[in-house]
């Protein structure tokens, strides 16, 4: 164990929030998990939670892999991965997969392990890393709005609108981000607010679309709106069925909660080991154990800013920023959606939650973050050494 610590490097906090919010989430998963077993009739606990521990040993996995990566590869990776995202999307939504009548075309099943694989979770973190690799290209450079529209928009938008039929929270999200990485890079407000206006006529076209042929996206545009009117209205619907059992399950938890496992409410909700397991945390731990948690994303993400702050370069700050913002402001919606803070978004609790993809490329991206933490002598951007007998190095050099 003492030989493994040593080769773990990068922010030492970061890794510990990591591996403290892992081995906490075995508790909620093996306590949620009764309710696909007893109530819906999958597997046993035991197998959830072996199936939880394997996906959290690949991911660690994923993480001290990529961490060793230096931080200046992943511009030249990001470029190569693009179009290979952009496929996975276009396969994956020509799928056209439908749950209950509604569309689902989220994931691609991979071959012979048998996982299910979310293809927007994977875009996401490589636009933020290709933006983060345009904003430190141009950083301190005069460009119009029309230069930036090729190589900046022109994928941003691509992206966004191959998630959005099947997943319109996630592309929201990620448009948002998108901005924000932008503001936080300089590029000009001006600019910004023009792409907010373009992004608003585009999700209304989409909408409209949509409405005139609903074949297209069977049920997506009015899946979104039921759950934005259900936000708003006071009274109580059938729409509102899983939001108010997770407000009974934190009313019931109290300020100690009622214990590990002794949560009743996860028989009740769908989605108890991965939506709304926030709702069962506070009911078995109560608001002292809600809040405790949000203290470590809040803490984690505080790390990010100082390990961001403490870049040496464009690149490495934006990037930093970049993949690892998104994680906090995912659990904060997760958690604002168990408290009726937010509609009901379908986004998973990071770290915490059941499930393969999510697990997964938020290892990615903490590896991401805690590559761009290591100081290295010879980092390879912002004009130092580069290998030239490497060709990463080359085309990021060059990128």
């Amino acid at each position: 164990m003492l030989r493994f610590l040593q080769h773990i490097q990068g922010d030492k906090v970061i890794w510990a929030v990591v591996a403290l919010l892992a081995l906490f989430s075995f508790l909620p998963v093996y306590s949620a998990s009764s309710n696909l077993v007893y109530v819906v009739g999958n597997g046993t606990p035991i197998g959830y939670l072996v199936k939880h521990g394997l996906l959290l040993f690949l991911g660690f996995g994923i993480i001290y892999g990529i961490h060793k990566i230096p931080a200046h590869y992943f511009k030249g990776l990001a470029i190569i991965a693009m179009p290979v995202v952009i496929a996975l999307l276009v396969y994956t939504l020509a799928q056209g997969t439908t749950i209950e009548g509604a569309n689902a075309s989220r994931w691609i099943r991979l071959p012979l392990v048998g996982f299910t694989f979310q293809t927007s979770t994977l875009a996401s973190v490589v636009l933020m890393i290709y933006i983060a690799r345009y904003l430190s290209k141009i950083k301190d450079k005069t460009i119009t709005f029309k230069e930036s529209i090729l190589p900046l928009w022109a994928p941003v938008f691509l992206i966004v609108l191959l998630i959005l039929p099947a997943n319109f929270s996630t592309a929201a999200i990620l448009f948002f981000m998108v901005l924000l990485l932008c503001f936080l890079g300089g590029y000009p407000l001006k600019y910004l607010s023009a792409m907010v206006g373009s992004g608003l006529v585009g999700l209304v076209f989409f909408v409209l679309i949509a409405k005139a042929a609903p074949d297209l996206f069977p049920n997506r545009v009015d899946t979104w709106m039921s759950r934005i009117e259900s936000f708003w209205d006071p009274a109580d619907t059938e729409a509102d069925y899983q939001i108010e059992k997770a407000k009974i399950a934190i009313a019931s938890g109290g300020l100690i909660g009622n214990g590990a496992g002794k949560s009743v409410m996860k028989n009740f909700l769908p989605q108890s080991s991965s939506d709304f397991i926030y709702a069962i945390i506070v009911e078995e731990y109560g608001l002292i154990g809600g809040f405790v948690l949000m203290f470590f994303y809040l803490l984690l993400l505080f790390r990010i800013i100082v390990v961001a702050n403490a870049n040496d370069s464009v690149f490495g700050k934006l990037l930093i920023v970049g993949v690892g913002l998104p994680i906090v402001f995912q659990a904060l919606i997760n958690m604002a959606v168990a408290v009726e803070l937010f509609p009901v978004t379908g986004q998973t609790l990071p770290l915490i939650s059941s499930g393969g993809t999510s697990i997964w490329m938020t290892c990615l991206a903490i590896g991401i973050v805690l590559s761009a933490s290591i100081k290295r002598s010879k980092a390879g951007i912002d004009g130092q050494e580069i290998d030239e007998n490497n060709p990463l190095e080359v085309l990021s050099g060059q990128l």
